[in-house]
């Protein structure tokens, strides 16, 4: 018997009819007793959640703790704290965010110690690795909002994934994590300093899994069952907590990624490394022989100015975004193409978008109909590449050609494509296939850019209830996944409707202007290995 869609449907209508912040209290049951502390919880009737807003995970990283790895929490003297409080962003942007930004929130379905533990979710947020929050509002979304001053009430609606049917039922936990210089600061002096760590972005979200591993049965979470999941460098983080010491300390089970952004990753002493550390300190004024404590000891503003600076020099000419992991010898030790030749997880469930690659390239390609113009471009990405690597490149990607799911013939879509299979489609590809059992789909709708398919399972809206095939089939998928680890199990689309194929069979879910389809991914897996051959000189 399929969950109640009627259930959903319902709930979707009550909740765009919703009046936010009615009905939402403060329960003497909501009481969670940690080790550090005691935090009050609160009930919201109309979105039926008990949920935690602001809980800390690790001490501010402020002071001497700026570039560090993340410190145990401090205990709470306010008892019991009240959780159901906003928490600013990690400093990011022009002017927003706080160095004092380690807390997580999270929410449920209500749940009473009688009652099973529920499976968990850990969401990590998108934002390039240089900006991004994980604080969330009420009604909830499927994944945080990235800034300090919430949208209007007409763009604020719930959860697609917990609300798709009556058989989803987890716990969403969402912990803000640094980004940009202050969480991707690479360099030897970094490395060698006895208060500073490398990745410290990436060590946040290990903590953050620590945390729920060690706490979230009080939340009435099942802490043998939690599922990473992210979009973008969500998905990405993703990557880097499977392929690194998380996925060797058995803190989740089972991950997901959407669109997995992973941009070139480089070791932390490279010269690439080297120079991005180079350049903050001169935009900072902190060059010289002890640059590295003149950083710790400036101002957040001037920090987060240069920064900025840094995150768009390279947008249009390289993959790096310039703030991303680096190859640190501790936590990742290993490149994503190395890392994914054998098993890392049980369970893995990624999509990927088929035109997304157009979203990171340069807007003068759209009207360029001449293979020089994509010769320079192709050049300027790939620069450690040789002749004959550059002629193979197009030997994939020829001038026209065919994908799993489109006929192509402009330099638009071909310079999209080899950006999307380099730093979207083959992590992807990898990441599912070094799991025991793993799932691959292709957003393929109309415009099928970056981010296009989470209109679908991150914010409720008219369309879905238009459109509830879609719906249903795409954000349930996906909750059957997070539930069960099997996009199929909970499956709410017709038995004649496509479900989602396992990768190592050698095929990949379609969704299109048709609906749901599979589609063999021979294609993708050939263009996949080229890039894997030659991962040392992208570096991937």
């Amino acid at each position: 018997m399929q969950p109640s869609f009627s259930y959903a449907f319902a709930a979707l209508l009550g909740t765009l009819q919703c009046v936010l912040g009615q009905n939402i209290h403060a329960s003497p049951h909501l009481l969670a007793e940690l080790d550090y502390g005691t935090f009050q919880g609160a009930y919201s009737k109309e979105f039926n959640i008990s949920y935690w807003q602001r809980v800390p995970f690790a001490a501010p990283p402020i002071g001497v703790n700026r570039f560090r790895g993340p410190q145990p929490p401090v205990p709470v003297t306010e008892r019991p704290y009240n959780s159901s409080q906003f928490f600013d962003m990690c400093p990011q942007r022009t002017v927003n965010g706080s160095e004092d930004c380690l807390y997580l929130g999270l929410y449920s379905r209500p749940w009473t110690e009688d009652q099973p533990l529920k499976p968990v979710i850990v969401i990590f947020y998108g934002g390039g690795f240089a900006q991004g929050s994980g604080y969330f509002t009420l009604p909830p979304t499927g994944f945080p909002y990235n800034t300090k001053v919430p949208p209007p009430s007409d763009m604020i609606f719930a959860y697609p994934t917990l609300n798709v049917s009556s058989a989803s039922d987890m716990v969403i936990v969402y912990p803000n994590y640094r980004t940009n210089a202050f969480g991707f600061l690479p360099g030897k002096l970094i490395d060698e300093d006895p208060f500073c760590d490398l990745n410290p972005g990436l060590l946040d979200q290990e903590a953050a899994l620590k945390w729920t591993k060690a706490n979230i049965a009080k939340f009435g979470g099942n802490p043998d069952d939690i599922t990473i999941w992210g979009q973008s460098a969500g998905g990405g983080s993703v990557l880097a907590q499977t392929i690194g010491r998380s996925g060797k300390k058995n803190l989740f089970r089972r991950a997901m990624a959407n669109s997995p952004f992973w941009p070139k990753v480089y070791q932390y002493d490279s010269p690439e490394a080297e120079t991005l550390y180079d350049e903050l300190v001169n935009r900072t004024g902190c060059a010289g022989p002890d640059s590295l404590s003149c950083l710790k000891g400036l101002e957040v503003q001037t920090i987060r100015d240069a920064s900025l600076k840094i995150s768009g020099l390279l947008k249009y000419t390289t993959s790096y975004f310039n703030w991303a992991p680096v190859i640190d010898g501790k936590f990742l030790t290993e490149s994503l193409t190395e890392a994914t030749s054998s098993i890392k997880v049980e369970r893995a469930f990624a999509m990927h978008n088929t035109h997304e690659g157009e979203s990171f390239i340069p807007p003068s390609l759209q009207g360029a109909a001449n293979a020089t113009a994509f010769d320079k471009w192709l050049r300027g990405f790939l620069p450690n590449f040789s002749e004959c690597e550059i002629a193979a490149v197009k030997k994939h990607y020829p001038a026209e050609g065919t994908t799993e799911t489109i006929n192509y013939n402009s330099t638009w879509v071909r310079a999209g494509l080899v950006y999307r299979d380099n730093v979207l489609s083959c992590p992807a590809y990898w990441f599912t296939n070094a799991a025991s059992q793993g799932y691959l789909g292709e957003y393929s709708l109309t415009p099928s850019l970056h981010a296009s398919d989470t209109f679908w399972w991150n914010r409720i809206n008219a369309t879905q209830l238009r459109k509830p095939s879609y719906y249903r089939g795409y954000a349930g998928a996906i909750a059957s996944f997070l539930m069960k680890g099997d996009p199929n199990e909970l499956k709410l689309t017709p038995e004649d409707v496509a479900g989602v194929p396992i990768v190592q069979d050698g095929s990949e879910w379609v969704i299109n202007e048709n609906g749901f389809d599979t589609a063999e991914a021979k294609r993708l897996a050939s263009r996949c290995a080229f890039w894997r051959k030659t991962s040392t000189r992208v570096p991937v």
